[in-house]
């Protein structure tokens, strides 16, 4: 069932999602009528004049927080608008890919031919986007990543189309093995899930980390059990570990280390998918002592930051995850888009010039498109700590990288 919101009038206390609705998908269904609320707005608003914008994202699983912090952060910078973008008014149709290649790519096709949609985001796992996204190009609709961002998509396999808010997958891991480099760890161990994500996040960390990597070791997707791996970790005794996990599976991963001894004597080295508000919530003093690494934290002082934060936290009454900052920075720069356009996405020249200015002010600060439309900005370490009254919270660290791209943006050619 899609979920379509085309109004930004605030949602009463029984309409807002529930902060573990990931547990119980079904309530993903309540949400479906949010956008009719307003019934007044909706007719004032002319059907034509509305751009459509498909969100197909993973809202279900024990990763589904995840689309759902990055659909609601896209409805709040919508929100804050009234029901537009760049003063353009829009309608954001939502489904729920399952992380499921062929269901992605199925709500695609759906997307394309029947609610003839030609701009699109949502996408928060690699291998549903290999599915999902060469439909969408090929169909010369745009996209606009508010997380997934693999490798294949970024160097000799860019598109005029393709355009990422978050970060480019190899990146996202650069930043922690410079981190690890710079606290002298000279021999560990790297796991990832077997899929391309986790593959780039390998490739990623050994970008910037020059010590030995004495094994390197793949696990199931999603997986939640990780009791071979801790075993194995304890027999190869490397100076530190770093591991990628997102969602349920990062949960999972950091409670069964600590729970297995192996924090008080070996370091937890973590990119953001390892240590964020949800993560932190789950898993609670087993994150203190974890070393990780982020383009953005809930503690950032510039002032955009600052406003989603409040207001995220007013709309939702949670914590913001970076998911939830990177689906509020993809809707910020498609309304700059779209302001500069008019509303018009069928001209994808123009669109994708508007866009590259990147004109609209981020959470994360520091922003700019390299020439493969992935982002170029600054990485920074990220701890938990416990407060004066016992709470928890992370707390942004020393730059890690400052104008980081990606390693892929050179074989671009555009």
């Amino acid at each position: 069932m899609s979920q379509k919101f085309s109004t930004a009038c605030p949602l009463s206390a029984t309409q807002q999602p529930h902060p573990a609705a990931h547990h119980r998908p079904s309530r993903t269904a309540q949400w479906a009528i949010a956008g009719l609320i307003c019934s007044g707005l909706l007719s004032a608003l002319p059907a034509a004049a509305q751009v459509k914008i498909g969100f197909i994202t993973t809202l279900s699983t024990p990763a589904g927080y995840l689309g759902q912090d990055a659909r609601d952060g896209f409805m709040l910078a919508i929100d804050e608008e009234k029901g537009r973008l760049g003063g353009v008014p829009v309608q954001l149709i939502v489904e729920d890919d399952k992380l499921q290649p062929a269901a992605g790519k199925q709500i695609a096709e759906k997307f394309l031919q029947s609610d003839k949609i030609r701009l699109f985001s949502g996408l928060i796992f690699s291998n549903v986007a290999a599915a999902v996204v060469p439909d969408l190009l090929a169909a010369n609709a745009i996209f606009v990543s508010p997380n997934a961002a693999p490798s294949n998509f970024a160097g000799k396999g860019c598109h005029r189309n393709y355009f990422v808010a978050s970060w480019q997958n190899d990146s996202l891991h650069a930043a922690s093995g410079a981190l690890a480099q710079s606290l002298g760890y000279k021999r560990m161990v790297l796991l990832a899930p077997n899929y391309q994500a986790g593959k780039d996040a390998i490739n990623g960390f050994k970008t910037k980390y020059k010590g030995s990597v004495i094994e390197e070791i793949y696990t199931n997707l999603n997986s939640t059990d990780f009791a071979a791996e801790m075993a194995r970790i304890r027999q190869l005794k490397p100076d530190a570990v770093y591991q990628f996990h997102p969602g349920g599976s990062g949960i999972a991963f950091i409670k069964q280390y600590s729970q297995a001894g192996l924090k008080a004597t070996i370091p937890l080295v973590v990119p953001m998918p390892g240590l964020e508000s949800r993560i932190l919530g789950a898993v609670g003093e087993d994150a203190v002592g974890v070393i990780a690494t982020s383009h953005w934290n809930g503690d950032f002082e510039n002032p955009v930051s600052k406003a989603f934060v409040e207001g995220f936290r007013s709309k939702y009454n949670r914590e913001p995850t970076p998911y939830a900052a990177q689906g509020y920075d993809a809707a910020r720069l498609i309304g700059a888009a779209l302001k500069a356009t008019g509303g018009k996405v069928d001209d994808t020249e123009k669109f994708r010039a508007a866009m590259l200015k990147a004109d609209a002010k981020l959470t994360r600060g520091n922003f700019r498109f390299g020439q493969n439309q992935h982002p170029v900005h600054d990485w920074y370490q990220v701890s938990a700590v416990k407060g004066s009254d016992g709470k928890l919270s992370l707390k942004t660290g020393v730059k890690v990288l400052t104008n980081e791209g990606d390693p892929y943006a050179q074989e671009c050619k555009m």
